[in-house]
């Protein structure tokens, strides 16, 4: 009788679980993780990780193809969540992470959505960028050499409309601290994780041989 009465209980319970998961705003529900930052239900049957740089192009394809959708049929519904880590290829991909990662971790998707977002504009003023300010990358302590790329990029007026002030970036490219032990997580999870390209993907933990939204929708759950 006993056992009877608690799955009556648990049968009761489970529609208005689903009925408050259902009614959640996961969009806003954004947690600092172990390795990264995830987004959505932390309930999610499906957890998704991307692996991204900033700095590559079919990372940047990726965002713009799939972000939208993965956000309204599988993260806002709550049957997926999402968690972003970095990888960290070069001084460039270093001074944008830095950055993403500035200040409040709840304004972290909104930094990283926007660089993103604006991709193709920074990379091209990075391309045509000369010598000097080239050799200004790879020479000297690391925080003067984020902070040239940040001013070559025009990082500091990006993060300017994101509410930020200079001082404010310019104190977070000066955090050794903070932005070794970024570069120390994105080379433990290459390790870990044995990712070496990206953009790429792991599912409940297990790493997918794919690298593109048509490959990953095929196993996803199926879209509401």
């Amino acid at each position: 009788m006993k056992k009877f009465a608690w799955a009556a209980v648990l049968l009761a319970a489970a529609p208005l679980a689903m009925a408050a998961a259902a009614g959640h705003n996961w969009l806003a529900t954004a947690v600092v993780t172990p390795g990264g930052h995830r987004l959505g239900n932390p309930a999610a049957p499906t957890k998704l990780i991307e692996f991204v740089s900033y700095t590559c192009p079919h990372c940047g394809h990726f965002f713009k193809e799939a972000d939208g959708a993965i956000k309204l049929a599988y993260i806002q519904p709550g049957k997926v969540s999402v968690e972003v880590r970095h990888v960290i290829r070069d001084p460039i991909d270093y001074t944008a992470v830095v950055l993403a990662e500035c200040g409040d971790p709840r304004k972290f998707f909104g930094n990283h959505d926007m660089f993103f977002a604006r991709q193709d504009t920074w990379l091209d003023k990075l391309q045509g960028a000369s010598k000097a300010q080239q050799d200004r990358w790879y020479n000297g302590p690391i925080p003067q050499r984020l902070r040239a790329i940040a001013a070559d990029a025009g990082f500091y007026d990006m993060m300017e409309s994101r509410g930020y002030s200079r001082v404010q970036v310019t104190a977070c490219l000066n955090d050794t601290k903070k932005i070794d032990a970024l570069l120390k997580q994105s080379q433990s999870d290459g390790k870990q994780f044995g990712v070496n390209s990206t953009p790429s993907f792991a599912i409940n933990g297990k790493v997918l041989d794919i690298h593109s939204w048509e490959e990953l929708q095929k196993v996803l759950p199926p879209a509401k």
